[in-house]
């Protein structure tokens, strides 16, 4: 079964294109907001009730499993780098971060904190040694934990971070999405709530910058949930507020200057968006609660495109496959044709 969702004319390149949300999984009773594609066969998933999920056919066929003793944790974020090896995360305390090498048949403890004030937000990985995942404020601090041995290991670089945040200022960890790594080392992370900002670091995170971030806030259910770059300068942020996600006020912006100033686009995404992505330095796609949303400019412009419940949304690394996921289970391909 297919779902139509519009027939997207391109004034650029002169063509239509056809989108269509595929459904390859429903029922499996987890929330699903890790996503990791690998290419356009492998890709991992995990969620609430301890759930990880792993298709190793492009999304035609999924197999489950929990990790033993972690059936009742929400792993809010995973990393994959092929069929065998996956990290994956936890939101709230205890806080895990759990690495297979196994196709997921076994987990391994690679860190544990059980601050009662310890929440993990996101993760992501410059390459399949060097990853990096933040959490909220602890002490008036962000946690920053890096990897350079694949996840076997984990080091708290949170005194590098010398911005205090402001009082109700947080992450959001409804996709694993407000981190992206790029290149040698560029990392921007952006935050919500009380405040909303992007913390930048060029160099793995020893050194960071801070610019702030005009996207909805003030609330502790407001604020930035999802960003992506396609390049260091080209850049996308998406959020609003989860409590009304069907208002559009100020809750997509896009960067040319590396977040260092943000623009509202000329039509915004139509409600609170959990999760954005780059398809193409000028394709790009936006789910949330209330629906689907894409632009064919850079994110300058925004159009609905199904009023699906949607989590989180990832293109390959490597290939064309791109997954999105939702609640009890749902798992959708995004095909295209013209």
């Amino acid at each position: 079964m297919k779902i139509f969702l519009l027939l997207l004319l391109f004034p650029l390149i002169g063509t239509a294109q056809q989108y269509t949300l595929t459904p390859v999984n429903k029922g499996t009773n987890t929330s699903i907001r890790g996503l990791s594609v690998v290419d356009d066969r492998v890709a991992w998933v995990s969620g609430s009730n301890g759930y990880v999920g792993k298709t190793v056919d492009g999304g035609r066929s999924w197999t489950w499993s929990k990790p033993n003793g972690m059936e009742k944790l929400d792993f809010r974020d995973i990393e994959a780098f092929d069929e065998k090896n996956a990290i994956i995360v936890n939101a709230g305390s205890p806080a895990f971060i759990l690495s297979t090498s196994d196709g997921g048949e076994s987990w391994r403890e690679s860190y544990v904190n059980r601050d009662s004030a310890i929440f993990l937000d996101g993760m992501d990985f410059w390459n399949p040694n060097q990853g990096m995942i933040f959490g909220d404020p602890i002490k008036g601090k962000l946690k920053i934990l890096r990897t350079t041995t694949a996840g076997a290991n984990w080091d708290d670089l949170s005194d590098n971070l010398k911005f205090k945040p402001t009082m109700g200022e947080a992450g959001f960890a409804a996709s694993g999405t407000t981190i992206k790594t790029l290149g040698q080392g560029k990392v921007w992370i952006a935050t919500g709530g009380a405040a909303a900002n992007i913390y930048y670091s060029k160099d793995f995170g020893k050194k960071w910058k801070r610019y702030h971030n005009p996207i909805i806030q003030g609330l502790n259910s407001t604020g930035a949930f999802s960003l992506d770059f396609y390049d260091e300068k080209h850049g996308i942020v998406v959020g609003g507020d989860y409590m009304k996600d069907q208002e559009s006020s100020n809750n997509a912006l896009y960067t040319t200057n590396g977040g260092k100033t943000w623009h509202k686009p000329t039509v915004s995404v139509s409600g609170y968006r959990s999760a954005v992505c780059y398809i193409t330095k000028t394709i790009c796609i936006a789910g949330g609660s209330s629906g689907v949303d894409l632009s064919t400019d850079g994110g300058k412009t925004w159009a609905n495109i199904s009023s699906e419940n949607i989590n989180a949304i990832q293109k390959a690394k490597a290939g064309n496959l791109i997954l999105l996921t939702g609640n009890k289970g749902t798992i959708y391909r995004l095909d295209t044709q013209p």
